[in-house]
This record gives structure tokens, C-alpha cells and sequence, in this order.
């Protein structure tokens, strides 16, 4: 009773500092930088990613782009040529004037070279930056160079997708977090019993979440995913610790008329139970910490935080503000929309064998499928984006247009030799799939002496440990196609040069492949694990864990399996992400259930009588719960135009649908079929079961 006294006799000053942490929230939100670049979640120590950071440091190139330009005179596109190079952070541009004099007609080159840079209606030039991908200068470089070129410019590659993400990303977050709290809000109106609370949850939680938006600016930056879905997120996995609150403090009321000992009560009673309720969501976002691919990390531990700060809110301001407005509240009562669950759990129970067999039959297909969308997510991250964004139109007119799908790096050690490196070349020449290989032995070939090349071009492809070649591809990133080609590709180069890398968009995809698939298999073992001990110590039971985590994974095994039957490709990221959020999220429905089944069959009822009680009185937390969780996930995933958002949160939302009907539908049957096993297995159960039997007899 002491921590619920405290808190209500210092909730004056509680609100005031957090009023005044306001202010450093705000400048530490706006503050924080936010990384578009999935590719800089790869471990430190790929090759990849090693190679990308010795481009920067011992080149002075970072971000590379390709830009189209259309119906233009060479003559023009030398003098736009003049204008990039003189952009901030543009380190080179190569095109036909870099090896060529002007004088000399394009059309006299090679065709190999010719075809290279050219179209019969537009020309090519590649630009490198001394910036890296994702740098906020390399974004701004872009945008310039957009503005130079006008309508007729395309500008593609990595950076020109990371440009076009933020901005868009930019436009739609407020609106995110607008149609959240309009959703949420018109739920908690509808199911709760009280016109103005929801506009105090909504104020409290609100809060918590500037102070964890806020606090991110001691990490540095975030990723953009977990920017956007953060706030979204916590609003809907914490609405729950607000209602327990609320609930708890009519109840108290009842019993105590003075308002002041009621809620001091309602708080000591809610941070028991909601402590061990955001136990379990907690676990499920810091098992997300253990992704190799560090964008897990980044989501885990922000969430986290979320939750542990909804907690915080929930039995400090919450309270704080409920009292400080307790004579409004008592005037705008009205009647929940939910209606008394009795005789509906009581149908329920009269066909328990109806929803066994149903999920019995389910668990093949659903399981099934679950396994089949693991293997259809796509990782190119262009197609998260609008077909409409210029970066989209821009790659689309380099594949149809040039035939490039991706490029590719390599760095070799300049000092072999040139005959060495013309060997080398010819056999990458005969990969499937590569279109040209650009650099000084490939543009100018055997005949032309390196000492007449003009120093401006040597300096873009050669320094004196690197010499750097271009390799258009004609194949996708992420696919197949391109893996082998990199395979092959690597074989080559690493018979030639040991220390040579492969580098780029397309090799650094194949790490994150291979990288988040071990991470999706060891996230999963992992929030498994943690929840099914945090569910055993808290329910002292080996069975219930088991039957609660089955439950809740056919609900995540349907809501994962159904992409594939509908044909959709998900993101690589959302399986990974769903399936632990999924867990540690909508777990508590199960506990909160089985938690009073538990307490009534230890008070002496019949299991019957005490899965029936569990049922009917959970029901209408459960209802609310799961409402808060589709209402503000459901919106934004119809909205956002960006799609790797819009999946997680229709995941997310289906996800909060399903659980509810499983736990509703499946949990009570799987209760009443083991109950024996359950007693058996739970501490203090089975004893205390049979000794209020003997003492009805």
C-alpha cells in the first residue's frame, strides 16, 4: 500500500516534472538522427561492409549513383556534367568527356563503350560521392542535383532510394500517429465506460512516448522503421496498463469512498499485475536484440523502453491526471458497448469439441504456410516504395533502357599487373549476367598506354592501393540470379587478387539474406524460451506455458501463414519483427485468462464452472486489448504508401484479431481437456484442488 500512497499524496509534483521532461523530450526527438540505410544494420565484420568502409576511408568515395538523362545534346550533358562536379560532396562524375575529347563524335567510340553510356534518346554518367549512402550531405547532393538536371534527369542507386524513403517517410509519420490515436481513441470511446478517459489515457501514454521518442538521442540515431512504428506501437501494447488502472480504481471505489485510498489502492494492485503482464512483452522485444542484423537491436531496445516507460506512466501520471479531473470523470459516465459475456461463453463451452477439431485441422495449413512465407519475403528495398517515386522510375528506365538491374564494386590491389587484370575481367566478362565491366583495362582496352590517361580519370579509378571497377548486371538485387553471380564473381576476383573485394547494393542484400535468416530461426527460439520461463515462474506450471505459447503461435502461424495463400511478398524484416511482437504482445490475453481459471479451480469450482468464469470475465479486457492494438495499427497500415510500414502494421492488426479469437475459442477448450495434466503439473495446484473437493464431500 506504501508505493500507492506516495504516489497520490506526491502526484502534484509527479505531473509538474513531467511537464517540465517535456521540453528535453522534444529537443531530444527532434534531434536524433534517423538512418534510412537498412545495408548499415550489417555486421561490422563483413567483407561487405568492410569493403564499403575501406571505399570511403582509402578512396574518398562512398555513395555511387547512375544518372539517365534524356533528349539531350552532348554538348549540354558535358555542360550539366561541369555543374554536378561543382556540387557539395560530389567527388567525380564519369562520362564520355572523362576519356574522350568532345571533338571527337560519340559514335566513333567502340560500340562496347558506346552501348555502355548510351541510348538512341538518352545518355548515362556515373557519379560518386565522398559521402557515405545514407549521410544526411549525400541526400542533400542529390536533391541539388535533381534540381540542376530538371524533368530530364534520373537519378538511381541506393542513396536516390534512401532520398526518396525519408522524404516520403517524413510526410506520412504525423499523419501515423494522427490516425493511431483517432482509431484508439474512437475504440476506447466505444468499450469503455466513460467519455473523457480516453482523452486522459491518451494524454498520459502520449507522454511516455515523447519521453521515449526523446531519449533515442542517446543512441545516436534510430531506423526509420523504428521511428515509425514506435510510437504507434507503444501506444497500442501499453493502452492495455491505462484500462487495468481504470478498471481497477471503479472497482476500489466501490469499496471505499474515499478517492484518494481508492486509487492509492487501484495503483498498488495494477503495477502487480501489470508488471507481470509487460514482463512478457518486454521479452518479446529484447529477443529482437539478438539479431545479428542490428536494425532488431534498434527496434528491441526502443520498444522496450516504450514499455517499461508505459508502465511507469500507468501508475504515476495516470493516476495523477485521474484525480486532478476525478469531479468531470463522474459526470460522463455511459454504458460499455460490450455487452455481460455469460450465456456467450456458456454457447461457447456447450461446443468446445467444435473448436478442438477446428484447430486441429488448422495447424497443418497454417503451419504450412507460415514456412512457405518465410522463403517469399523480397529484399529489395525499392519495392517498399511507391511506383510513382523518382527513384522507382529512374531504376525502372536503367533496367529497361541500359539493361541494369544493379551494379557492383570491385576494389583490386593496383599493383598488378595490367595483363593480370585484363585476364581477370575477360573471365568476369563471361558470368551470366554481366553486362559491362568498367574501368581503365575495360574502357580503353589493351591498345591504349595508361601513362596517356588524363590524371582527373585516373583519380576516379585508381589511387595507390585500389583500383576500382564498375559491373553493370542485368540481374535484380536480392534475387537468385544475382547470388550466384556474386558467387561466381567472388570466385574469380579472390583467385586473382586474395585481397580484392566485392562490394555494392547487391552483395551487401546477399549478407543480409543469409545474415537475417539465422536471425529469424534464433529470435523465435529465443522470445519462446524467455516467455515460456516468465510464464512458468509467474504461473508456477511447466503445462500452462506450453498450452498458452500454442495457442498464441497457431495465432501467429495463421497470421504469417496467410500471406502466402493470398500471394503476397512480405519484407524480409516482418516475419522477423511480427512474429516476437505478436508473442510477447498478445501472450497476456492468454495469462489474464488462465490466471483466473487457475484461481477459480483452486477455490474449489468444478473445471467446468471455473473455465466457464474464466471465459465470461475475460472476455471483455481481452475485447478492449485487442480492440486498442488493431485500432492503431489497422489505420496506418491502410494509409502509409510505404510498404515495409503499411505490412508490419496489417500484420500487426491481423495479428491483435487473431489472437483474440484464438484465446477465446482455443484456450478454454485446451484448459478443459488438460486440467488434469495442469493441476498435475502446476505448484500448489493439484493439492489445494483436491482438498476443496474432499471438503465438498
Amino acid at each position: 500500500m506504501k508505493t500507492g500512497k506516495i504516489i497520490v499524496k506526491y502526484r502534484v509534483p509527479v505531473l509538474i516534472l513531467t511537464l517540465l521532461l517535456m521540453i528535453p523530450a522534444v529537443l531530444g526527438m527532434v534531434n536524433t538522427r534517423i538512418n534510412y540505410d537498412m545495408l548499415n544494420y550489417l555486421p561490422e565484420d563483413m567483407e561487405t561492409v568492410k569493403g564499403q568502409n575501406e571505399l570511403l576511408s582509402n578512396f574518398g568515395k562512398g555513395a555511387f549513383s547512375m544518372i539517365i538523362l534524356e533528349d539531350m545534346a552532348p554538348e549540354d550533358v558535358s555542360r550539366l556534367k561541369a555543374e554536378i562536379e561543382q556540387v557539395d560532396h560530389v567527388d567525380s562524375v564519369v562520362w564520355y568527356d572523362s576519356f574522350a575529347d568532345m571533338s571527337v563524335p560519340m559514335e566513333m567510340l567502340p560500340d562496347r563503350l558506346y552501348n555502355a553510356f548510351n541510348t538512341d534518346n538518352s545518355t548515362m554518367m556515373a557519379v560518386f560521392f565522398d559521402t557515405s549512402t545514407s549521410d544526411d550531405l549525400t541526400m542533400d547532393a542529390i536533391r541539388e542535383i535533381r534540381g540542376i538536371c530538371g524533368k530530364q534527369c534520373f537519378v538511381a542507386g541506393m542513396s536516390a532510394l534512401v532520398t526518396d524513403l525519408k522524404d516520403l517517410c517524413e510526410k506520412e509519420e504525423p499523419i501515423y500517429v494522427g490516425i493511431a490515436v483517432v482509431l484508439a481513441l474512437a475504440a476506447m470511446i466505444l468499450l469503455l465506460d466513460n467519455w473523457l478517459i480516453p482523452l486522459i489515457f491518451l494524454a498520459s501514454i502520449g507522454m511516455m512516448i515523447l519521453l521515449n521518442l526523446g531519449s533515442n538521442y542517446f543512441f545516436g540515431e534510430v531506423s526509420y522503421i523504428t521511428k515509425a512504428l514506435s510510437a504507434v506501437l507503444q501506444l497500442a501494447v501499453t493502452m492495455d496498463y491505462s484500462v487495468f488502472l481504470w478498471h481497477s480504481y471503479n472497482e476500489q471505489l466501490t469499496l471505499n469512498q474515499d478517492h484518494k485510498a481508492a486509487m492509492a489502492q487501484a495503483i498498488n494492485e495494477t503495477l502487480t499485475s501489470v508488471l507481470g503482464s509487460s514482463v512478457t512483452t518486454v521479452a518479446g522485444f529484447v529477443a529482437l536484440c539478438f539479431m545479428t542484423f542490428t536494425m532488431g537491436r534498434d527496434l528491441g531496445i526502443v520498444m522496450a523502453k516504450g514499455v517499461i516507460l508505459g508502465v511507469i506512466g500507468c501508475v504515476t501520471v495516470l493516476p495523477a491526471l485521474i484525480l486532478m479531473l476525478d469531479k468531470p470523470l463522474s459526470k460522463v459516465s455511459h454504458r460499455s458497448l460490450i455487452p455481460d459475456t455469460r450465456k456467450f461463453a456458456g454457447h461457447l463451452i456447450k461446443v468446445f469439441p467444435v473448436f478442438l477439431i477446428v484447430f486441429a485441422l488448422l495447424i497443418p495449413p497454417a503451419f504450412y504456410g507460415y514456412k512457405k512465407t518465410e522463403n517469399e519475403v523480397y529484399y529489395d528495398m525499392g519495392e517498399c516504395l511507391p511506383k510513382d517515386m523518382e527513384y522507382v522510375i529512374a531504376n525502372s528506365k536503367l533496367r529497361d533502357e541500359y539493361d541494369i538491374a544493379s551494379t557492383h564494386m570491385i576494389l583490386v590491389d593496383s599493383s598488378l599487373d595490367e595483363g593480370t587484370k585484363r585476364e581477370m575481367i575477360r573471365e568476369m566478362e563471361k558470368v551470366n549476367g554481366v553486362k559491362t565491366i568498367l574501368g581503365f583495362e575495360s574502357l580503353l582496352g589493351s591498345d591504349v598506354p595508361s601513362d596517356i590517361i588524363p590524371d582527373s580519370l585516373k583519380s576516379v579509378l585508381e589511387n595507390d592501393k585500389w583500383e576500382l571497377f564498375l559491373i553493370n548486371s542485368e540481374y535484380k538485387v536480392a534475387g537468385d540470379q544475382v547470388n550466384n553471380q556474386i558467387d561466381n564473381l567472388n570466385m574469380i576476383l579472390k583467385h586473382y587478387d586474395p585481397t580484392g573485394m566485392l562490394i555494392g547494393e547487391a552483395p551487401c542484400m546477399k549478407d543480409m539474406i543469409e545474415t537475417t535468416d539465422k536471425d529469424f530461426r534464433v529470435v523465435n527460439i529465443i522470445s519462446i524460451v524467455a516467455i515460456f520461463i516468465i510464464i512458468a515462474f509467474a504461473e508456477k506450471s511447466i503445462s500452462l506455458p506450453m498450452i498458452l505459447i500454442s495457442v498464441i503461435e497457431f495465432a501467429i502461424f495463421i497470421n504469417l501463414g496467410l500471406p502466402h495463400y493470398l500471394g503476397q511478398s512480405l519484407p524480409f524484416i516482418a516475419p522477423i519483427c511480427i512474429s516476437t511482437i505478436q508473442l510477447g504482445a498478445t501472450v497476456d490475453y492468454a495469462i489474464l485468462m488462465t490466471t483466473r481459471y487457475k484461481n477459480e479451480r483452486i477455490r474449489g469450482q468444478d473445471k467446468k464452472t471455473a473455465v466457464h468464469t474464466a471465459l465470461y470475465t475475460s472476455i471483455p479486457s481481452i475485447l478492449v486489448s485487442g480492440s486498442g492494438l488493431f485500432a492503431a495499427t489497422f489505420g496506418v497500415a491502410v494509409y502509409s504508401e510505404i510498404d515495409i510500414i503499411s505490412s508490419m502494421c496489417m500484420l500487426m492488426a491481423r495479428g491483435a484479431v487473431i489472437s483474440v479469437l484464438a484465446v477465446i475459442l482455443i484456450l478454454p477448450p485446451l484448459l478443459y481437456v488438460f486440467d488434469r495434466v495442469i493441476c498435475a503439473t502446476t505448484l500448489g495446484m493439484n493439492k489445494k484442488v483436491k482438498v476443496k473437493h474432499q471438503e465438498a464431500y
